[in-house]
């Protein structure tokens, strides 16, 4: 995406420094162990078993990370769907957490599957199971990188146009008129794979039928899970684009975060009232009997509700009180979303699962490798405001 009238630029600097090799030992180790699980199997690393099958690399790597990883999709709605100008200064940022985001979560999803090197069939439609719904999460999930990258190009041939090295230059400069041109129905399919694969998570989760806690099983999972990527995706782009001007002593746009908020905010309010309404619907009065399950949905709906009430009360709250809210948000949002894939999933009392070290170790290992991807990225791509920007 262009940048518009904000001007963006590297922020600089080396690129080896000590929060970097602190990542860069952690995504060593998380290949080590990968190594270790594509030689001896599955279960000589998780702990997952016959009523378990789904562990930490799935719930927190693809339903809950990627949730984390919608602010491209939440932020690119509003500024190219609903033209909403304002939000512009945030696109790279959000674009940026978005494309490695993702791709950490789908390469760890590589990973937990049994035989990952029949990843590849996913290209042969004719051999797909139309009826499937994860077919459809992986092959939204898969196409849906690739347009999120596809949205990256602009920075990037920025950078290369900037350059020294005359043929990235050239490229860059043949390459820019037909992005240009296509972007328009990049960003269509940026928008429409997101809103599938989203809902359909949800979906995945009404095939557990009974064996999930009433509290959370519901035929309004695939709109819930919906609402919920938009909130969250809103609340870590405001939590990242914070920590990138605080990290890089960049311009902090405190009104076009502000006004995201309030977007945050009402998005919280419907996804409450959705929920609330639809659990006493069903005669789940939550709090009837008070069990640890309780807790959970309280914490759940409490956390976001708190922080929404408490950033729109303010015409412009502070940045402190704007960054714990965004932060009290992706903690209930995270929840109900690791809550409905996994602790209230019950397949049975004779089944118990936590995940085993390698499973966190991995699950670290390529959140880290996200990490660094997107420092490494806005030191030498214009992705954040430049010093001298208002």
């Amino acid at each position: 995406m262009t940048a518009g009238h904000e001007r963006m630029e590297p922020v600089g600097g080396p690129l080896w420094t000590r929060p970097v090799t602190v990542l860069a030992g952690i995504f060593g180790v998380g290949l080590l162990i990968v190594a270790y699980r594509l030689v001896f199997g599955l279960g000589a690393v998780t702990a997952l078993n016959n009523g378990y099958s789904w562990g930490a690399w799935k719930v927190l790597s693809v339903i809950v990370f990627t949730a984390y990883a919608s602010g491209g999709y939440a932020v690119a709605m509003l500024v190219y769907v609903l033209d909403r100008q304002k939000y512009h200064s945030l696109v790279r940022t959000a674009m940026l957490t978005s494309a490695v985001g993702y791709t950490a979560g789908v390469i760890t999803l590589g990973v937990d599957i049994g035989r990952p090197w029949n990843f590849w069939r996913l290209s042969m439609p004719t051999g797909w199971n139309l009826h499937s719904v994860l077919l459809e999460v992986a092959v939204c999930i898969s196409t849906y990188i690739i347009f999120l990258w596809l949205e990256m190009a602009p920075p990037i041939l920025e950078s290369w146009h900037a350059g020294e090295r005359s043929g990235l230059k050239r490229f860059a400069d043949r390459a820019t008129p037909l992005l240009e041109k296509a972007l328009p129905w990049i960003v269509a399919m940026a928008i429409v794979l997101p809103s599938m694969h989203q809902s359909s998570l949800g979906s995945l989760m009404l095939l557990a039928g009974p064996r999930l806690h009433p509290y959370w099983q519901t035929p309004l999972l695939p709109l819930l899970f919906l609402l919920s990527c938009w909130l969250l995706g809103y609340a870590f782009v405001i939590v990242a684009s914070m920590l990138s001007s605080l990290a890089w002593r960049r311009p902090l746009s405190m009104d076009a975060l502000s006004s995201l908020a309030r977007v945050m905010a009402w998005v919280i309010f419907t996804f409450t009232v959705v929920r609330l309404v639809e659990c006493l619907t069903r005669g789940q009065l939550l709090i009837v009997p008070f069990t640890g399950y309780s807790v959970l949905v309280l914490v759940e709906l409490g956390l976001p509700l708190a922080a929404a009430l408490a950033l729109t009360r303010a015409a412009r709250p502070t940045p402190q009180r704007l960054f714990i809210g965004a932060c009290a948000v992706l903690f209930g949002g995270g929840l109900y979303r690791l809550d409905t894939a996994l602790v209230a999933f019950m397949p049975g009392a004779q089944f118990h699962y936590f995940p085993s070290v390698g499973e966190l170790l991995v699950t670290a290992g390529f959140t880290s490798a996200a990490i660094l991807a997107y420092i490494v990225t806005v030191k030498l791509v214009p992705i954040l405001p430049a010093r001298s920007a208002a």
